[in-house]
């Protein structure tokens, strides 16, 4: 049984359908971010990313631009719409800086409604799915034990990457874009993938007996959707995760998220002629903070433990 082919199918039947409807629309990149385009090309995106490491890497590695570069673009709409939204509600935040992030989400939108049409995703020449799906079609895909041992030995290749990633700033971070902003976007991918993969990742529920996981568990973390696996369905072969240091991993990439939105208010302030020199010294203080949740979370070695390993399904 092979299940790479299914999983790529089932997003990209979600992102057909969306650009279809956004191809009716008279603002289609305001439509696709508006309707979460954004997360069927984060699948899309990470299932390329993956599969590029496990077969075929150059056909995976063109497949994972093209939906980078939609998914760019809409995260670029997000960033200016979202702080457009947080300034006007902001009485501290100068009218300019608002309506300079409003302009820039329009202009964002511009750049992709362009886009969207010279790669060929919507209008009269709209191909790009088709060109895809003949591209799947003709990938050396592994029966599912190959596979899920590829996956397996790809997530620890890249937990050892992460590792020595954070320990070359283990005496503090010093930039937030190529430091800290990278690092949360390595430990995203742990976490996008089990999604991504459709439930062939599932979570060992044993409660750890190690006291330093349990600062990680907030109840905002246990609760959440987002760590909570998609059902196995017809999977005969499993890749189990310790669920606690699931969750830790969940928890840092949130608190790294938090600092980000810090550090890109900061930006956006100075790209709009606003920084302060106080927005120096938070931006030091975003950088001690990312610094010390990172040092603690490392020397406890939790990705390490974070894999089980591999389970077969009694058919």
């Amino acid at each position: 049984m092979k299940n790479g082919p299914a999983r790529f199918a089932f997003y990209l039947e979600q992102l057909e359908n969306l650009l279809a409807s956004a191809a009716e629309q008279k603002g289609p990149a305001i439509w696709l971010y508006q309707n979460n385009a954004r997360t069927p090309l984060f699948m899309l995106e990470g299932l390329a990313r993956l599969y590029c490491e496990l077969h075929n890497k150059h056909r995976f590695e063109k497949l994972e631009k093209q939906f980078k570069s939609l998914e760019d673009a809409l995260g670029m709409i997000d960033y200016y719409d979202a702080f457009a939204k947080q300034f006007a509600a902001d009485r501290s935040v100068p009218a300019t800086v608002t309506k300079f992030a409003q302009k820039r989400a329009i202009a964002e939108s511009a750049k992709l409604n362009s886009l969207l049409v010279a790669k060929h995703w919507i209008g009269d020449k709209a191909g790009r799915i088709g060109k895809i799906k003949e591209k799947l079609a003709g990938a050396d895909w592994l029966d599912e034990k190959q596979e899920m041992k590829a996956i397996e030995s790809n997530y620890r290749e890249n937990i050892a990457k992460i590792n020595a990633f954070a320990k070359t700033y283990d005496n503090g971070f010093t930039e937030l874009e190529s430091q800290v902003h990278e690092l949360r976007r390595k430990l995203r991918w742990l976490s996008i993938f089990p999604a991504a993969l459709r439930g062939c990742i599932q979570l060992d529920e044993t409660p750890t007996q190690d006291m330093n996981v349990a600062k990680y568990l907030t109840p905002e973390i246990v609760n959440s959707s987002f760590n909570k696996m998609p059902p196995p369905a017809e999977c005969r072969y499993l890749l189990m995760f310790r669920r606690d240091y699931f969750l830790a991993l969940s928890w840092m990439i949130a608190e790294l998220g938090k600092l980000k939105d810090q550090g890109l208010r900061t930006i956006l302030l100075n790209e709009a002629g606003e920084k302060s020199p106080a927005d120096a010294v938070n931006e030091t203080a975003t950088l001690s903070q990312a610094t010390a949740i990172s040092r603690t979370f490392f020397a406890e070695k939790n990705l390490d433990k974070l894999i089980v390993g591999l389970k077969k399904v009694n058919a």
